[in-house]
């Protein structure tokens, strides 16, 4: 009896993305596996966004163009459509590594609930920068579970693979850092998390400004302290403040 590939479901949230958007959607068409979905969900760009869409058009399986109220509500717009076992976000900008990743991702045809990995950082013409664990990130645990986030980022979604029947919708009062609690609770639903030893996704680094960098630092204190308790999550900041003062000193 022959077991069913897994369908995956890669989303593409894109708002003016013209000068980016082929590259990643090119890195997904080149994908070797075949049992795929994807989804573009587009913000009403008024670039040439939707004329790149349209020239792959027979490619995609679904195309969603409207106003949103962020990234994360288009994530969600993307949430709600996909019919795939598997949900994966590979956004404008970003990139899957290799045209075998799928592949290799699932060549053991276990029933795993979270794939994840390490991820590539690359600038806006697609080259290589730096792993994401060089520039002061943890790198990916294995293994990996819900309190492996508590001291910050230790996998991004770009490089998280999860099965969607225990995603959950983005919460839409985190405006920075929404991703990192939906990370969060799809580990607390997930029951078996399985590190690759291979990248899964490239990362489109970009710059942030100073005003955001303080509310994100704002929003992520909130978001932990919902998840791992108050007096938790002051020592690990304060715990993680160390960490960067030792290294200024170092440095």
């Amino acid at each position: 009896m022959s077991v069913i590939a897994p369908k995956i479901s890669i989303i593409t949230v894109v708002y003016n993305g013209g000068k980016l958007l082929e590259k990643t959607m090119c890195s997904i068409f080149a994908q070797t596996y075949s049992n795929l979905e994807y989804i573009v969900v587009d913000g009403k760009s008024t670039d040439n966004t939707m004329e790149i869409v349209a020239r792959y058009k027979s490619k995609i399986a679904q195309v969603i163009s409207e106003k949103d109220s962020g990234l994360y509500d288009a994530m969600n717009k993307g949430l709600k459509v996909a019919t795939g076992d598997y949900v994966w976000f590979v956004n404008c900008g970003d990139q899957i590594c290799e045209p075998n990743t799928i592949e290799k991702m699932l060549a053991d045809g276990q029933d795993i609930d979270v794939y994840y990995s390490d991820t590539e950082l690359i600038d806006d013409r697609g080259e290589f920068l730096s792993m994401l664990s060089e520039i002061g990130h943890n790198n990916a645990p294995d293994p990996l579970t819900w309190k492996s986030m508590e001291r910050g980022m230790v996998v991004c979604h770009q490089s998280f693979v999860v099965k969607r029947s225990i995603a959950p919708g983005f919460d839409l009062k985190y405006k920075i850092s929404a991703d990192i609690d939906w990370v969060i609770k799809c580990l607390k639903q997930s029951r078996s998390n399985r590190k690759l030893p291979f990248p899964l996704s490239k990362f489109l680094v970009g710059g942030v400004s100073s005003e955001n960098r303080w509310r994100a630092v704002r929003e992520r204190f909130v978001l932990y302290q919902y998840h791992y308790g108050f007096l938790r999550n002051l020592y690990n900041h304060l715990f993680v403040l160390g960490r960067v003062f030792k290294n200024a000193l170092k440095n």
